[in-house]
């Protein structure tokens, strides 16, 4: 799933390739949002919040789409072939210079703009790490409150959101935090300087293709995600993965670094929320 970074790109794709002209040709899936109500409008912005995207137009409307774990936008030139089946296309904006498509996307809806705030997904999301003011204080209480491990905690979108499944195992690498502490069992100042760190990686990686997460080195280095079975590059131990939550995701920690302080076994509290 496209965490905030990522989804910072695709935003900022998507402005220049539908900004300025307006929609001459718009469709969805069959039953789906009708999306040949934005024929005529003009995007007015593209924004994220979190890990959703939102395309607001002229006319009041917005297209809200969430990617989910194998959904994508791609843009085309006019009459180019596309390189996925165009059955497999859930939204399509076209202008005279451009077209934008959206592949297996599991939520695409069109919303008037000035209902947003009440949106029943959108309005319940933690404070967005790529704000640019985000309330991390505010963050830091949320995941503090959570009744579940501090691994599932950071993929909670309504207590915090952007962050996926590699930032949060890199994050707990860098605070050197055992990755199955109840969330509960931290003080607030830790868990504010693994909010701190994630908005500035997010941050940091936003405007790059590839990602890397340890600083000073060749880019799309990382401490510890999908890196098991390898030496820590700080102590040499070896980095161990189990999966977690529901649906099952992969942590990834180093025993030697981010030990647990108590007895705390692996295992789930509450399901992490995929907002």
């Amino acid at each position: 799933m496209p965490e905030g970074d990522t989804l910072y790109r695709i935003a900022d794709v998507m402005r220049r390739t539908l900004g300025g002209d307006a929609i001459s040709r718009a469709h969805g899936r069959p039953g789906g949002a009708q999306l040949e109500r934005l024929i005529g409008a003009r995007v007015r912005s593209v924004r994220t919040r979190g890990k959703h995207l939102l395309i607001d137009f002229d006319d009041g409307l917005t297209l809200h789409t969430h990617l989910g774990m194998s959904g994508s936008w791609h843009r085309y030139r006019p009459g180019e072939r596309w390189r996925l089946p165009a059955d497999d296309g859930v939204a399509v904006l076209e202008t005279k210079t451009a077209v934008a498509v959206c592949f297996g996307a599991p939520t695409v809806e069109l919303i008037e703009t000035r209902a947003l705030p009440s949106h029943p997904v959108l309005s319940r999301l933690g404070p967005d790490l790529l704000d640019p003011d985000p309330d991390l204080n505010e963050a830091a209480r949320r995941i503090s409150g959570a009744e579940v491990t501090i691994a599932e905690a950071l993929l909670d979108q309504r207590l915090v959101a952007g962050i996926g499944n590699v930032y949060r195992s890199e994050v707990l690498a860098l605070g050197a935090l055992f990755p199955f502490t109840p969330a509960s069992h931290l003080d607030h100042s830790e868990v504010r300087r693994i909010v701190e760190a994630a908005a500035g990686l997010l941050r940091a990686n936003r405007d790059g293709a590839i990602r890397a997460t340890v600083p000073d080195t060749r880019r799309g280095e990382r401490w510890v995600y999908r890196l098991a079975g390898r030496p820590c590059r700080r102590c040499g131990t070896a980095i161990e993965s189990r999966s977690l939550g529901q649906p099952p995701r992969k942590v990834y920690w180093c025993p030697g670094c981010q030990a647990a302080r108590t007895s705390t076994a692996p295992t789930s509290g509450r399901a992490p929320g995929r907002s």
